[in-house]
């Protein structure tokens, strides 16, 4: 059983292993000076539980997030969710952002930052990527398998030896603990793990039934193994390489450079001061076939997922259209991709909270169908509203917001949450949820 579940948690973490998972950690460790225990505590609760908690529950709720949704909300919310999560996880911000990371650490060092570089890069990127989505094999299951324990073998030592030989005192953003508390649970977002977690249960589940089990009892112990691994990696992972960036001394001409990623700066350069020119080769070729991997996956999952959905176009056109997307996202830069990203990330993450949230409760406790659609419509409504007052600095908005709880750290949703939930469980059209089922 521990063998099993050790087993599938390695897989998943090669899966859930990406651009993200390695860039953000260590800018926020950077970033947080003196907080960075407050900032990193953050980034591990909404970065690895969130997305921990989401994978296990969609492994054991049956029909997974789709059935579960159409159910409790409408099914056609269902669909727009997904389609948006499958969108976010695909061409416009996951996908992108791995060739915009390969580039950053495998190719930007020897050609720098230039427009034309990118564009010749990607290119070429997305052209192979494209002809293993097109023709998707075993192949590049197998790959992504050899090359994700590797990679992750060299970012340990990278992290061992950097926190050995790094002692820079950085001074950091974050005024107080609980700012960098906040500041590293929505910097968590960024990581796409707990949204990607509602298509990749699909896989657990699957993993699981092929290695078998006898009883639901020893399912479900097999998922608590999975849990607690992949956080455990996860975890040390996101806590090593914060730690990295909060040791890393930075240039103040490269801090002003808007086009160079921190995160990316912190890696690359970390490795050359360390192993020299071959450590950032290494580090460059592993990133890109990494990275090369996860895209071409994600081109096939989203692929698949809009065929099943919308089987207006054939496979290969769905193909097509996001790959050719990948390419022209990849092109804005890796820091307009992540600016872009932060605010569709701030509406669809407490969106997913608060259907984990209502799916846990509902198997416990009688809750009304009205009223878990309203809570999680409002919070949809009012989290957009909240975005919308952030980005475009609309003073009412934000005006309002200050007087709830949380309201001033991008918590406002938390507010409808709670009240929908409170809602749902006054109502009468009370209905109870189907036991965990596998």
């Amino acid at each position: 059983m521990i063998k099993k579940g050790f087993l599938i948690g390695l897989l998943l973490f090669g899966i859930f292993f990406g651009a993200g998972n390695l860039i953000f950690p260590a800018e926020l460790g950077f970033r947080a000076g003196e907080n960075f225990y407050s900032a990193i505590l953050g980034f591990v609760l909404s970065g690895v539980g969130i997305a921990i908690i989401t994978l296990v529950l969609g492994t054991m709720v049956k029909g997974g997030y789709k059935n579960e949704i159409s159910i409790k909300v409408d099914p056609k919310f269902a669909t727009s969710y997904l389609t948006m999560l499958y969108l976010a996880i695909g061409p416009f911000f996951a996908i992108p952002r791995t060739a915009g990371t390969s580039f950053s650490i495998g190719i930007a060092p020897v050609t720098g930052n230039g427009r034309l570089p990118l564009l010749i890069f990607s290119a070429i990127y997305f052209l192979f990527a494209y002809l293993i989505a097109i023709n998707p094999s075993k192949l590049m299951d197998r790959v992504g398998k050899i090359l994700t324990p590797m990679f992750a073998m060299l970012i340990v030592i990278l992290i061992v030896i950097g926190n050995m030989n790094f002692h820079a005192i950085n001074q950091g953003e974050m005024s107080t603990a609980m700012s960098a508390l906040k500041t590293g649970f929505l910097e968590g977002y960024n990581t796409l793990d707990a949204l990607a977690a509602v298509s990749f249960c699909l896989i657990a589940t699957s993993s699981i039934k092929t290695f078998g089990f006898s009883s639901k009892k020893e399912y479900i112990k097999i998922m608590t193994v999975v849990g607690i691994v992949t956080a455990i990696f996860f975890s040390t992972l996101y806590i090593g390489l914060g730690a990295l960036g909060n040791k890393f001394s930075i240039p103040a001409d490269v801090l002003a450079d808007p086009d160079i990623n921190i995160g990316t700066y912190i890696l690359s350069k970390s490795s050359y001061e360390l192993f020299g020119s071959f450590g950032q080769v290494f580090l460059g070729a592993m990133t890109i076939l990494t990275c090369f991997t996860t895209t071409a996956g994600l081109i096939v999952v989203v692929s698949e997922y809009f065929v099943e959905t919308f089987p207006k176009f054939k496979y290969k056109t769905y193909v097509n259209i996001f790959t050719l997307i990948g390419f022209a996202m990849s092109n804005f830069g890796l820091n307009t991709i992540i600016k872009i990203s932060v605010p569709v990330l701030r509406i669809l993450y407490p969106i997913t909270i608060v259907i984990v949230a209502i799916i846990i409760l509902n198997k416990f406790v009688r809750l009304s169908k009205s009223g878990m659609a309203i809570t999680v419509i409002l919070t949809t409504v009012f989290s957009g509203i909240e975005v919308m007052g952030s980005v475009l600095k609309v003073k009412s908005i934000n005006s309002v917001m200050t007087l709830f709880i949380g309201g001033d750290s991008g918590f406002f949703w938390m507010n409808i949450a709670v009240l929908g939930i409170v809602l749902s469980l006054l109502m009468k059209d009370k209905i109870k949820g189907d036991s965990f089922e596998i």
